[in-house]
């Protein structure tokens, strides 16, 4: 049976995965959107913060704080490129492209965290990266933005800084870990905001729901499930579940934009998910890295 951590990440994945739905429907810039979901995010963490007197430790902790605060403006960055690409080359491109992210996080757990590397796990990482190839060769193939794949693969790697530094942290825990790292990610986002355009952002009436959901739910709500639950978690189990929301993003997306994929990134899909599952159940005894 499976711990309660790892239900919160699933619930996490399956929210974030509803991102690209959301975005769709708001008018107005990529970076815009990220700065008020961050805002809205960060505000309602901040609150639950207050009012639930939960206790301050950070300043306890400088090393940690160093690495929440690294994560976060790893998030922020990522969130930039993410959301760029499903405004360039729709939900699910963008969505199956980026999840190179969680290879490059199993590929390095050894080195940073010590754990094992075995030959199932290597063998699923192989079928994963066709299914990648499969998926984004189809794309360029087709004619599809150049730029918006090469901001989800930019994504994919602010997505293994994030985890790798979330899970450097070791003593900051709970509320405090999303609060400190949304906090990060929107002061991060704001930067770049205030220099390529200000914060004079015209927002719609229409846009609001979409907003307050991206914001409340999908961020403040999903942040802190995701992030209170990774730091428990081995990395590449982290790694191989954290496929869930780009399989997500493809469902959304077919539901209710009407993307459509073609056969070849069907089967380059089927490979990543595939890939990543072998990778995770598979119980050889033999390992690639002690």
């Amino acid at each position: 049976m499976r711990s309660p951590q790892f239900i919160k990440y699933i619930i996490s994945l399956l929210l974030f995965g509803s991102n690209g739905v959301w975005v769709a429907a708001i008018a107005l810039s990529s970076q815009e959107i990220v700065f008020l979901r961050l805002l809205l995010g960060a505000v309602s963490l901040l609150a639950i913060f207050a009012l639930t007197r939960t206790r301050i430790t950070f300043h306890h902790y400088k090393k940690d704080f160093f690495y929440l605060a690294l994560s976060g403006c790893a998030q922020g960055v990522l969130f930039l490129f993410l959301f760029k690409a499903y405004q360039l080359i729709g939900v699910s491109l963008a969505s199956l492209a980026y999840y190179c992210g969680p290879v490059i996080v199993m590929i390095l757990s050894p080195l940073i965290f010590g754990e094992k590397l075995t030959r199932g796990k290597v063998t699923g990482f192989l079928v994963v990266l066709l299914g990648v190839a499969l998926v984004n060769g189809q794309a360029a193939l087709e004619g599809k933005s150049i730029l918006g794949l090469v901001c989800a693969g930019l994504a994919s790697f602010m997505y293994a800084a994030l985890v790798i530094a979330t899970k450097k942290n070791e003593n900051i825990h709970g509320l405090e870990n999303p609060t400190i790292q949304l906090v990060f990610s929107l002061l991060t986002v704001g930067l770049y905001l205030a220099c390529t355009q200000g914060f004079a952002i015209q927002v719609q009436p229409g846009d609001w729901l979409p907003i307050l959901i991206l914001g409340l739910a999908n961020t403040g709500l999903g942040c802190y499930l995701y992030y209170t639950a990774i730091g428990q978690l081995p990395a590449q189990q982290v790694a191989l579940f954290g496929y869930l929301e780009p399989l997500s993003s493809v469902f959304y997306s077919a539901v209710f934009l009407h993307e459509v994929l073609s056969p070849v990134q069907i089967f380059g899909g089927l490979l990543i998910v595939g890939g990543a599952f072998f990778g995770e159940l598979y119980k050889g005894k033999k390992s690639v890295v002690q």
